[in-house]
This record gives structure tokens, sequence and C-alpha cells, in this order.
């Protein structure tokens, strides 16, 4: 509280946002003057409905006598200290602060996605554990887009023409927006989100971000705060920046790549690798169990109907969770380091994904095959293309394995399972009630 207090008074804050991520990485919360706000933190003031954590991305509630508390009971919202930040694209001088939300008996609520990675992360803690992550996050700049019955198309750069032609790790094609990505940098570094390295993709105007290895939680909140303040620089310069998984036909699909390896809570050194360097046991159950459980978590990887379009072969992404050194091709590639720094990059994760529950997903498929000792298949040398097609093709089809995993439920909780099947079924529903173009083009008139 105090921590807070002596924040909004060293920078005069006339305005605090209470952030708390949804189901698909939403901010949502409440925006006040920052008086009220200390008052209502203070006696658990600061209330939304439950039933945010069931909204979908259309914004409708599905029906639910399960998921949340009766009649869409209140909970309150408890700023984490270790997330103030200013917010660097406001005038006025504003502050905003990432909050966990909890029942009124003080219970913390356990379908919230920031939740669950702290329950996820327990489990490790039990075990002398400390997950190290880095995400990767792809995106596209885009002209804007005020008809969604139009497709998208690259921006107008700095020369005055659109990039058509794939520019992969080109400098000059980056710097055809350079204004736009100052104030990256600029509302970066005013936030404390640890960016390291920007290149350009292989789609036109595709770019991706690293960050710098750390902690989880801390990385799931900067790659939460990393978006909006993507989006918000693209705004101020007349673009788009979209993290949909497959956004433009005839393009690359964008993805969130996370690097994550496991330290010694005593120690800190990487229990993926002996003291001889070579690789640990734990290392090889660890990707055992990412080989094992990724297809039954993919609501949570791949969590729209949009996400499938990008894991189609020889993408760019990947289509199964075989496992390789320095491989691309596949879904869970170990990058040549040190042994200090080995770590394994899961690689299926879409950009669209929500980073919280993500990293939540990623971790507890590393934890299930450390705890249940699993051996992974050989490593594949060259293109894992050439072999099965194992992830799952549709968000049907992955709602389908996700409920029917015991070990998904055991380690995030039956009640967290039941709400993302509520959510993403109730999206199902809304999108089939879509006529495409593709369905007026090629069957108006020919069947």
């Amino acid at each position: 509280m105090e921590e807070i207090e002596e924040f909004l008074k060293e920078h005069r804050i006339d305005e605090v946002e209470c952030l708390v991520p949804d189901m698909a990485g939403i901010a949502r919360g409440k925006i006040l003057p920052a008086q009220r706000f200390l008052h209502g933190m203070a006696r658990n003031g600061l209330r939304i409905p439950e039933a945010v954590f069931i909204q979908t991305v259309t914004g409708d509630y599905p029906d639910d006598g399960i998921v949340t508390s009766a009649a869409m009971g209140d909970i309150y919202l408890v700023p984490d200290p270790s997330t103030i930040r200013l917010v660097p694209w406001y005038d006025e001088p504003t502050a905003q602060i990432i909050c966990d939300p909890f029942y009124l008996n003080n219970k913390p609520v356990e379908i919230a996605s920031r939740t669950l990675l702290k329950r996820v992360l327990s489990l490790y803690e039990e075990r002398g554990w400390v997950p190290d992550v880095a995400p990767e996050l792809e995106f596209f700049l885009v002209d804007v887009n005020t008809d969604p019955d139009y497709p998208l198309i690259s921006p107008i750069g700095r020369s005055g023409r659109r990039e058509t032609s794939r520019q992969s790790y080109g400098v000059d094609a980056v710097n055809e927006f350079d204004p736009l990505f100052e104030d990256v940098y600029d509302f970066c570094e005013a936030q404390n989100i640890d960016i390291d390295t920007l290149s350009h993709e292989s789609g036109a105007a595709q770019m991706e971000m690293n960050f710098n290895h750390g902690p989880a939680l801390k990385l799931a909140d900067q790659a939460f705060q990393f978006k909006r303040t993507v989006r918000e620089a693209g705004l101020r310069h007349k673009v788009y920046a979209t993290f949909m998984a497959k956004p433009m036909q005839g393009q690359p699909g964008s993805s969130m790549h996370i690097h994550q390896s496991l330290l010694s809570a005593k120690t800190g050194r990487n229990l993926f690798s002996q003291r001889d360097g070579k690789d640990s046991k734990l290392f090889h159950n660890h990707i055992a169990g990412l080989q094992k459980h990724l297809p039954a978590m993919m609501p949570l990887l791949a969590p729209n109907v949009n996400s499938y379009r990008r894991l189609t072969r020889d993408s760019d992404a990947p289509i199964n969770t075989h496992w390789g050194y320095d491989n691309r091709s596949v879904g869970l590639r170990v990058p040549h380091a040190e042994p200090e720094h080995r770590r394994v990059e899961n690689r299926v994760v879409g950009a669209d994904a929500n980073p919280y529950l993500a990293i939540a997903a990623s971790l507890a498929c590393g934890y299930l095959g450390m705890t249940e000792r699993l051996k992974p298949r050989q490593p594949v040398e060259g293109s894992a293309y050439r072999l099965a097609h194992t992830l799952p093709r549709t968000l049907f089809d992955a709602l389908h394995r996700f409920n029917g995993s015991r070990a998904v439920k055991k380690v995030l909780g039956a009640k967290f399972v039941d709400a993302v099947t509520l959510v993403k079924e109730a999206e199902l529903d809304a999108y089939q009630q879509v006529i495409s173009s593709w369905e007026r083009e090629h069957l108006l008139l020919n069947v």
C-alpha cells in the first residue's frame, strides 16, 4: 500500500488503470481517479463481476450455471505493487497496475489467467524448481481496416511503397517503420518492459520482438503489457498492429515462441544440464511432457478458430510435437547454447494466445513430464514436415482433447477447464453463424 501511494505521489498521478487479463488476454478492469483508487484498494472496493472471466472475444457472456458464482456475483481486485507503471502515451499523468482477482471470502478466482499461472508456478516451487522463460512475439503491421469484409494489406512505409516481397531479417524493411518502433522502445523503457531484439520476420511487414529471460510471471506481465503498447504505438502512426495467428492470406502466421529452462531454487544452476554439460534427465523428461501433453493443451496455445490456419505443413509453424537440436521445423526446438543456458523452445504457441495461459500450459506440460518421468522420442533430423500431423487441426478437435485429458484437469483444475470450454464453445457457436466470402464465391452458383 505504501509503495503504491509513494509512486502515485512521486509521479503526481491523476488516474489509475486497474488491469486484469481476461480469458483472451484482453485488458479488463477500471479507470479511477487516484484518490478513489487508494480508497477502494484499502476497502476491497475495486470490484468487477466475476463473469468478466468468461466473457467471449465477441463480448458476449455464455449461459453459465456452474463456473461463476450465482447472479454474476462481484469479485474484488488486489493490485500487485510490483507491476505499477506509468502509462507513457497519455498526456495526463496516468498509472497502470495489474491486479489479481479474489472472491469476497478472500479466495483467489481460479478461472482467472494470472491466477492459473501462479497455480502452476506453485507446483514448481514445491519441488525447489524455478522456471526461466523468454517469449518471442510476432505481429503484423497492416493498414487501418474499418470494414472486416475487406482483406488486410500491408501499410505504406517511409519509402511510400507497400512491402509485398518477403524480407526476412531485412534491416531496411524494419526501418521503413522506424518512427513507430522508436515509440515502441520509448514506451517499453518507460514501463520497464525488458525487450531485447527486434527483427523482420518472413511475412510482409511482419515483425518479431524478443524478450530477455526471466521469471515466468514477470515475463507474462510484460508480454501482456507489450501487446497493448505495440497496438497503441501503431494507432499513433495510423496503422494497426495485429497479433492474430493468421491475419493475411498467402502470408505466414504469427507465433509466440516460448523458451523455457529450469533453475534450482537453492543454487540457481540450470537443471537442464548435467555437471559435464550434457543434457540432464530432467531436460528429457520436460521435453517428453511437452510431447505428450501439448496436444491436449491446445485451447490455451491456439485459442481461436483462426489459430489453426497457422499450423499447416511447410508454413514456418509446426504440425507435431517432435523435437530436435536447432531444428525449426519441429514443435520443440533445442537451440545451440552453453550448458548454463540450455533450454527448449516451444514453437507451437500462437501470438494470439493469452501469455499467462500459454506460459502456464507450456510449463504444466513440462512439469507433468518431469514428475511422471517420461522419456522423449528420438530427436528429429531433417524436416519434421515429412512426419504425421499430430496437433489438433481445429478448435473443435482441440476442445475434445482438452476435456478428455485427466492430467490437464489435475494440473489446471477442473473448474478452469470448464471455464475455457464454456467460453470457447460459445465462440465456436458464434463463428458457425458466419457465412464466409469463400462460401459465396464457390458455392453460391455451383452447387
